[in-house]
Formats: structure tokens, C-alpha cells, sequence
């Protein structure tokens, strides 16, 4: 006689399911995770063989292909700073950046704010005449700008290196932080009011605070497009004494192409601030990120 095939109980199909489930769920993390470590080891090998290189000396650069340098030349750091002269350098890209940086926001975070809360003849149309700078870069707009700080009197200065990249940033300072004070609810500016605040005392008092996230993402992508330009500044700049980092370490390259170690202890000194300025801002930059996709 044929045997009867039970069907599994509801219990067991439950279990089975639950298991599946949770199969699909680890598989589909690991996956994840494992693209994610991927793409991270693929990002740090440069920086890491940068700086095992710097470590090393010119006869062993290319003939050590160990990471970990087990006598390191930390003097290669000291000869990069004193034979580049990297010292001026160095002044030079903290002065611009951290000009440039508060020159975007201060401009940027009034004009948002005045195109987010104030009523004006042709607001929308100046709003829109802005954002459309972006799709001009700095170098599309070379030759004007040459001719314009030619007649100025502003080339081989630091105003004429400075000025540009103040009004680069301020067509995505002016977006990022008008759509920020957009959402903000209209009861607190007047709460405000009715404490005595006049219109900037609102947006000093109230409207900037509640923008850190958002200033703080301003700021650093502002900061890495100042510490990393370098057509600007061959455009503007010629004097040493006047270079940023980026472009006395092309002049540096040129003088020095041979010696690697050197090369590559002056290009770990040209990251090193603005990686530690990401480290320090990367809880505001998550927290505005994260709001503008909830806001959207």
C-alpha cells in the first residue's frame, strides 16, 4: 500500500521560512559588506603605499614592496618642509582656505536667507541667475577672468587668487543652504520677533544655528575645492612666496621628480589638514546630509 505523504506542519513550514528568510538576510549583507570593504581597500591602498613611500629611501622605494617599513626615514619629512619650502606653502593654502571658506558662508548664508525669507522684486529670477553659475566652472570662464583681474591690477596677488574662488562657492552655498532655511518652521522667527529681534538679529540668532549641519557641508566641500586648486593658481599666481600647497608641490615635483620619498612625504603633508578636518566635521556632514534626504 502507497504511503500517504503528510503535508509539513504549519510550524515547520513557519521555521523553514523564518530560516530562509534569515539566509537571504545574511547573504545579502555580506554581500553588501563585502563590495563596501572592497571599494574601501581599493580607496586606502593609495594613501597607504603614499605614505609606507615616504618612509622609505630612494634606493629602497621601488625595490621595497613591503607596506609596513620596519626602519622608517622620518627625516624625509623634515627635508621636504625645509628644502620645498613648505612651510610658506603650507601658510599660504591655510590663509586662502580658511578665508575663502568664511567669505562663502557669510555671503552665501545672507543671500540664502534673504532669498528664502524676504520679499523682493525679481527674487526668483536672481535666485535662478545664480544657481545657473554652476554650470560654468572656473576654467570655462579662464580668459574673462584673466583680462578681469589684469585690468584690476590683481594678478600675482592674493585678492586675485581669493575673489574667484569666493564667487565659486557661492552659487552651491547660496542652493544648499536656501533650500535648509526653506524648511525652517515660521514660528520660531516670530517667537523671535516678538522678543525684539530685528530681521538679522533672526537670521544670526536663530536661522544660523539651526544651519549648522548644513554650514558645516558647505564648508567642507568648499575647503576641499580651495586646498586642491591648483589651475587657479597657476593661472594668478607666479610668486613663490604667494603658492598654495598644490601649486609649490608641482614646483616641487619639478626640482625634486627623482626623489620619490621626498615627493611623496610633501603630498602626505598636503592631505594631512584636510583629512583632519573631515574627521573633525563628519558628525555635522552626516547629520546635514541626512537631513536634506529627509527633507526632499
Amino acid at each position: 500500500m502507497a504511503e500517504i505523504l503528510t503535508p509539513p506542519r504549519p510550524s515547520e513550514k513557519i521555521q523553514f521560512q523564518l530560516w530562509a528568510y534569515k539566509m537571504k538576510h545574511w547573504l545579502r549583507h555580506g554581500l553588501a559588506e563585502l563590495v563596501c570593504m572592497t571599494v574601501a581597500v581599493a580607496c586606502l591602498f593609495p594613501l597607504v603605499w603614499m605614505i609606507s613611500s615616504s618612509l622609505k629611501t630612494q634606493s629602497t622605494v621601488f625595490s621595497d614592496m613591503r607596506l609596513w617599513v620596519p626602519h622608517p626615514h622620518w627625516h624625509n619629512y623634515y627635508e621636504a618642509w625645509t628644502r620645498g619650502h613648505f612651510g610658506q606653502y603650507f601658510f599660504n593654502s591655510i590663509l586662502y582656505t580658511v578665508i575663502v571658506v568664511f567669505g562663502v558662508i557669510w555671503i552665501a548664508s545672507m543671500a540664502a536667507y534673504a532669498f528664502s525669507r524676504l520679499e523682493f522684486p525679481g527674487r526668483n529670477v536672481m535666485f535662478i541667475i545664480i544657481i545657473s553659475t554652476m554650470m560654468i566652472p572656473i576654467p570655462g570662464s579662464f580668459i574673462a577672468l584673466y583680462v578681469v583681474l589684469n585690468k584690476l591690477g590683481l594678478i600675482d596677488t592674493r585678492l586675485g587668487y581669493i575673489l574667484p574662488q569666493i564667487n565659486g562657492g557661492l552659487a552651491l552655498g547660496v542652493f544648499l543652504l536656501k533650500t535648509f532655511f526653506d524648511k525652517l518652521p515660521p514660528d520660531l522667527e516670530d517667537a523671535a520677533r516678538i522678543d525684539g529681534c530685528n530681521k538679522f538679529q533672526v537670521y544670526w540668532h536663530v536661522a544660523m544655528p539651526l544651519a549648522k549641519p548644513a554650514v558645516a557641508v558647505l564648508a567642507v566641500f568648499n575647503a576641499l575645492a580651495v586646498w586642491n586648486e591648483y589651475l587657479l593658481a597657476m593661472l594668478v599666481l607666479s610668486n613663490r612666496s604667494l603658492m598654495p600647497l598644490q601649486r609649490g608641490l608641482m614646483v616641487f615635483q619639478g626640482s625634486h621628480i627623482t626623489e620619490y620619498p621626498l615627493l611623496m612625504a610633501g603630498i602626505t603633508i598636503s592631505i594631512i589638514p584636510i583629512v583632519s578636518l573631515y574627521f573633525l566635521m563628519q558628525r555635522y556632514i552626516v547629520a546635514g546630509i541626512t537631513a536634506g534626504a529627509l527633507k526632499m
